[in-house]
């Protein structure tokens, strides 16, 4: 059913680069420009809200974090409007699901690489985090509050956002298997998160190290 719900219309390719062009859009450095900061050279010299936060304050960071979570929001809302639009003949609606998952699920994922390895700044870019956030909040709403659950409660008790992050979504696969999600939405559960947890390959060698800047700490 798989081969068949990724060959039945090859107009939903399109939705591949066009997800991989909008998680590119680097907010961070959109959201930074304007006060003379260039975050890739402050900092943890990653784009994403929390290295904002620390850089250029509160509304930046707040609305680098918004812009990253919507684009991988976006992404999947497209997908699902576009599948929503398309004849899908005398299938069956188990066809009509596996679509859905799937082609959401490759919309999302193309939202984050295209944040990790943005086409605007020579293939590299943030870690994921956000913009998976947003693809999660469409594509598995329970879930994503899960893990926002998980990374507030991390990030508490441990005060680093990156332990909070990584933790949180290393819980996601386990979290869509036991709310029995399709095996789809784990697949890709488990790209995202091994994806996620590759980016923050130097945060946990600074966390091990003790090393790690901490949640109202500059260390």
């Amino acid at each position: 059913m798989i081969s068949a719900a990724l060959s039945f219309n090859y107009f939903l390719y399109l939705i591949i680069p066009a997800a991989f062009l909008l998680g590119s859009v680097p907010f961070g450095i959109l959201f930074t420009r304007s006060r003379g900061i260039d975050i890739r050279s402050t900092g943890s010299k990653n784009i994403g809200a929390t290295n904002v936060l620390r850089a250029a304050g509160k509304a930046p960071a707040l609305m680098t974090l918004a812009g990253d979570l919507l684009k991988g929001a976006l992404s999947v809302m497209l997908c699902r409007v576009i599948i929503m639009n398309l004849n899908l003949g005398d299938q069956p609606p188990e066809f009509a699901v596996t679509v859905e998952d799937l082609w959401m699920g490759i919309a999302g994922l193309a939202a984050v690489l295209g944040h990790m390895f943005s086409v605007f700044l020579s293939f590299k870019g943030g870690k994921g985090v956000a913009t998976g956030f947003g693809v999660l909040l469409v594509y598995s709403p329970l879930v994503a509050g899960i893990m926002l659950l998980v990374w507030l409660s991390v990030a508490f008790i441990f005060r680093y956002s990156s332990l909070a992050a990584i933790i949180a979504v290393a819980a996601m696969p386990f979290m869509l298997a036991l709310f029995k999600s399709s095996a789809i939405k784990i697949t890709f559960g488990i790209l995202l998160a091994v994806l996620i947890i590759f980016k923050h390959r130097a945060n946990i060698r600074n966390i091990i190290a003790g090393t790690e800047s901490g949640i109202g700490k500059n260390n």
